[in-house]
């Protein structure tokens, strides 16, 4: 069988050893040969391919980013962008494909299996939103990344006596900034689950300056305060998905404190910085497993399935188990941040 491969969304650490995985089980237990397709969505659509066997996934394990390249390509939003896929999916020889990607990657390939294609999935995302699995890889890279950085800057806010806000990814669901909060010891975290209160917020920076410590708030780039505010945007241009690009609500928060409390505030935005670089150990061992898994769903033939994990074990549940609705923070879990604030 030869067997398509594509990453699509945003780079994350541990694509690669998803890639790793699913080859070398391919070629080494099921004898299939392989066409990696680049730059997500668009391989396909363009036949944009690149030679893939075990010599291209020698040494990638601790590489983050993706040797296939990614995009935010959406296919159906192209004038017959699903017939060139069906097109170029023949022409290569491919008889199914592994897609590894977010809610948008794998919501376009739920409809792809819908109309016939041979698709597998394994679920990606830093901001560990997908609710058919318990954990996405690159998320625990993502909160390691965060929770280093807040560490550093306690010191220098402490040192300097004035707020620090650290901005952290996550569009719609506040997962990295409630577990790095958590463990760098932030005195509140803000995420798009809960709008916030400002004035309550300044009280809080005002009470961690009574103990003699300077306060650091962690907030999600898609936090909303709750006097009917909205996201803090950069731009109001859209993707192919339909999602405007976010950002600023650092720099808001931290003018916003400054002018009610008088106290010196600063912004510190990570950006990109927590998809980049070397994965964890976890986010290699669970690429690595979800691989594994997805490589023997597609000798199976049990497509328009995605890899998932449940406790410790790998099952397969159906794509739009993955893509159906986002996994959100629950009241319960941001309560137990909240006994920390102020």
């Amino acid at each position: 069988m030869r067997v398509g491969v594509l990453t699509g969304g945003g780079d994350c650490p541990g694509l690669n050893a998803v890639i790793r995985a699913v080859v070398r089980k391919g070629v080494r237990q099921h004898g299939f040969e392989f066409v990696g397709y680049r730059d997500g969505w668009r391989g396909p659509l363009e036949g944009a391919t690149m030679e893939l066997g075990v010599e291209q996934c020698r040494g990638i394990l601790p590489r983050g980013g993706t040797i296939l390249g990614s995009s935010r390509t959406n296919p159906f939003k192209i004038d017959g962008g699903v017939e060139r896929i069906e097109e170029n999916l023949a022409k290569d020889g491919v008889e199914a494909l592994v897609a590894i990607g977010g809610e948008d990657t794998l919501g376009v390939a739920t409809k792809l299996a819908d109309l016939g294609v041979n698709v597998v999935g394994v679920p990606k995302t830093i901001d560990n939103d997908l609710s058919g699995t318990d954990f996405t890889f690159g998320f625990d890279t993502a909160v390691n990344i965060a929770t280093e950085a807040i560490d550093r800057l306690h010191t220098t806010a402490e040192s300097h006596h004035r707020v620090l806000v650290v901005e952290v990814m996550g569009r719609h669901a506040g997962w990295i900034a409630l577990h790095s909060g958590i463990a760098g010891g932030a005195s509140a975290v803000l995420i798009p689950e809960q709008p916030f209160d400002i004035d309550a917020l300044c009280a809080h920076v005002e009470t961690r300056f009574k103990t003699k410590y300077a306060p650091i708030i962690v907030v999600s780039e898609g936090a909303v305060p709750a006097e009917g505010g909205d996201m803090t945007l950069v731009s109001g241009e859209k993707d192919a998905f339909g999602h405007v690009r976010l950002g600023g609500i650092g720099d808001r928060l931290a003018h916003e404190i400054e002018n009610r409390t008088g106290k010196e505030a600063r912004a510190v935005v990570l950006g990109h910085i927590q998809r980049g670089g070397t994965p964890t150990a976890f986010d290699r061992w669970l690429a690595t497993r979800f691989g594994l898994q997805a490589i023997d769903a597609v000798a199976e033939g049990d497509f328009g399935t995605m890899m998932a994990l449940r406790g410790t074990r790998i099952v397969r549940v159906p794509l739009i188990e993955g893509t159906g609705e986002l996994k959100l923070v629950s009241d319960e879990e941001y309560a137990e941040a909240q006994v920390f604030f102020g």
